[in-house]
């Protein structure tokens, strides 16, 4: 079976999303997985701060590495996200993904994710089904 860091690899090589967002890969471990990006003009929404989706996208990519750390391949199936404090261009998030439980067949996990001053921008939480399926 491959190791955690062959799995994301694999998983980052064919998410053309994650590359566009410019994520690197800081940590990952099983059912864990810690991720950063910088906030580019781009991704500003009409109020000139980043639309909300850029805070679930990198959070939503680190549900997946997480989840498909262990080796069994894992699609989500319910995502929420709370976003606590605007987030400006130049920005630079980190987002840290933790197992919360796992069984054979569901697993939930919880990211946060925080800029460079440490502050805590987004809360997600994440449902994914573990598939029969293996990398």
């Amino acid at each position: 079976m491959p190791s955690s860091n062959e799995i994301v690899n694999t998983m980052m090589n064919g998410d053309l999303l994650s590359q566009w967002l410019g994520i690197s890969v800081l940590e990952i471990g099983e059912g864990t997985c810690k991720i950063q990006l910088t906030v580019r003009k781009e991704m500003v929404n009409g109020f000139g701060i980043a639309h909300g989706g850029i805070t679930y996208c990198l959070s939503d990519s680190a549900l997946a590495f997480a989840s498909n750390s262990r080796g069994s391949q894992a699609v989500s199936i319910e995502t929420s996200i709370s976003h606590t404090a605007k987030v400006c261009v130049g920005d630079v998030l980190t987002a840290e993904a933790k197992e919360q439980s796992r069984s054979n067949k569901v697993g939930f996990y919880e990211v946060i994710v925080k800029n460079q001053e440490n502050k805590i921008v987004s809360l997600f939480k994440g449902t994914v089904f573990i598939t029969e399926k293996n990398w």
